[in-house]
């Protein structure tokens, strides 16, 4: 037995692919970044936790998918350690990410 984790793993998404799917359509009817009410709304609208999108988006910042601008266009770069301060109790709030009301986008290759 090998501890190598085979190639196919490693192309295997970090992040939830359908809530994606959903943000990246939403940004495409939309024609201009998201922000965070639009989360929200999407969540109510799809019966989906409003932590879990976020999580999602945090990750795909992370991974160099999508990016966060502030309130002031700033582009935010976040850290992992960062982003695992915002858990409380293994989710997130919406008290821990209030302060996130910018703009995020997808980063188009």
């Amino acid at each position: 037995m090998t501890d190598k984790i085979p190639d196919s793993y490693e192309s295997i998404p970090k992040w939830d692919v359908a809530l994606e799917a959903l943000a990246r359509n939403e940004y495409q009817k939309k024609g201009v970044a998201l922000r965070i009410d639009d989360f929200a709304r999407l969540a109510k609208d799809h019966a989906i936790r409003f932590d879990d999108i976020m999580v999602t988006l945090f990750e795909l910042v992370l991974q160099g998918e999508w990016r966060y601008e502030n309130d002031e266009r700033v582009i935010k770069v976040f850290t992992r350690d960062e982003v695992n301060h915002l858990y409380v109790n293994g989710r997130l709030s919406d008290r821990d990410v209030r302060h996130y009301t910018g703009y995020w986008s997808p980063i188009f290759r």
